[in-house]
């Protein structure tokens, strides 16, 4: 079995996000905690929101496939944004990615008074589930 993402009738219909996943018994979740846009030292990478995003999920997907997951295996994405950062600039800069696994994922959005690493603008957090 695969995992059914859904946009039931009554809901608004997007192209970038569903409401309701799925998971069939015996799929492997994966949960991967916040990631910044930070390199492998953890500076951020630049003060730019666009580009801080990019590498919040190129560390997502390094994260994922540590544990033999990739982006299309991810059911929800939580993307934490600086309340004085453009969500637009964020969002378009990722979000053909986010949506790799035919049907979209879920995703949760929230702009926030800041984040744990200094100069972070955006923290992705991710759901999968491996169906073997």
């Amino acid at each position: 079995m695969d995992i059914s993402r859904l946009q039931p009738a009554g809901l608004v219909r997007s192209p970038a996000f569903s409401h309701v996943a799925v998971v069939p018994a015996g799929a492997t979740t994966i949960y991967v905690g916040g990631q910044d846009g930070v390199d492998d030292a953890g500076t951020v990478v630049s003060s730019d929101v666009a580009e801080q995003s990019v590498r919040a999920v190129d560390n997502a997907e390094i994260a994922l496939a540590a544990a033999g997951a990739t982006l299309a295996d991810v059911v929800q994405w939580t993307v934490l944004i600086d309340e004085d950062a453009d969500l637009g600039a964020a969002y378009g800069a990722i979000a053909p990615r986010l949506a790799t696994g035919g049907a979209p994922p879920l995703v949760t959005a929230a702009k926030v008074a800041g984040l744990g690493v200094p100069g972070a603008l955006i923290e992705i957090s991710a759901i999968a589930a491996v169906v073997r």
